[in-house]
């Protein structure tokens, strides 16, 4: 009952120095929730994008032509050389013949020319089609692949995935700056707080000391009011997160830009995990803020 009541007691003199510092909590609390929206952001963002990026992996093809007069051995040959790589997620053979009657079948325009060829008229070229296990690595990929005697060409639209990875990089990239830079100045702006506490207490804390008061027991309603300030920051965040991504999934129908290929991830269970992941940052944030300030103004 003793630890009970000493919790509660904590509970109350946090509550009370939050509503005491009214002002300089709800500034603590503006930036935790300011910090924890570009979180969400940048989870919501970078998790989408790598599902993108997947999306994109899954579908790539590296259409790899050989020569025209290639025999079955040289066939076989130039697919253990691909294989060595070491990128081959799939990979699978198709002759001319295939690939024109593929042709035919999907542009039902050329399928008149197609049955008008006769043997040896065929001007198309057997091919692998490749699907890679790393798309970042696609280029070097490519480049062991057109060394191989054999091979005639290699296409894949190398314009195209070589300026969504770098977009990808650049979004990763940014994202995780933004969150460490306010991250950082959250955990300042509730130091301060803590410290202007501490120092309107500043002979309560020492009578606390003269009676034999633990040091624990000194340093737990200000730990305490941190925790408060980083759940309060959080709920806007969360509720955005929860609201906002299931408004902007049915709003894209589940797709970003129509594209199949652009996938947006289903909100449940993501936007809870993510809220969760939202609130104990937000914890930890206002925590940590609170525990550097004590350490560092209480002196113990």
């Amino acid at each position: 009952m003793k630890i009970f009541r000493r919790i509660n007691r904590n509970i109350r003199d946090a509550f009370k120095s939050v509503i005491r510092n009214f002002s300089l909590s709800i500034a603590s609390i503006s930036c935790i929730t300011i910090t924890l929206i570009v979180v969400a952001l940048s989870v919501v963002l970078s998790l989408n994008v790598e599902n993108f990026t997947e999306s994109i992996r899954k579908d790539v093809t590296v259409v790899i032509f050989l020569d025209n007069d290639v025999t079955k051995n040289e066939i076989e040959n130039i697919e253990k050389s691909i294989y060595k790589t070491n990128n081959v997620a799939e990979l699978t053979f198709k002759t001319k013949e295939q690939t024109a009657s593929e042709f035919g079948k999907e542009n039902p325009a050329f399928e008149s020319i197609v049955n008008s060829w006769k043997n040896g008229e065929n001007p198309l070229l057997d091919s692998f089609m490749l699907k890679v296990n790393n798309i970042e690595m696609i280029e070097d990929t490519v480049k062991e692949i057109k060394k191989i005697d054999g091979v005639n060409n290699v296409n894949y639209g190398e314009e195209i995935v070589r300026q969504l990875i770098v977009v990808f990089k650049v979004v990763e990239k940014a994202c995780l700056w933004a969150v460490v830079a306010l991250v950082l100045v959250t955990s300042f702006l509730i130091a301060n707080t803590i410290k202007l506490t501490i120092y309107s207490r500043k002979t309560e804390i020492e009578i606390m000391r003269l009676v034999g008061a633990s040091n624990t027991a000194i340093k737990m309603p200000f730990v305490i009011e941190g925790l408060f300030l980083g759940i309060i920051g959080s709920i806007i965040p969360i509720c955005l997160t929860i609201y906002g991504y299931v408004a902007l999934y049915n709003f894209f129908d589940g797709k970003m830009f129509a594209s199949p290929l652009a996938k947006l991830i289903p909100p449940s269970p993501f936007i809870y995990t993510t809220s969760l992941l939202l609130l104990v940052i937000g914890i930890l944030v206002g925590m940590f803020g609170s525990y550097r300030a004590v350490r560092k103004h209480l002196k113990i």
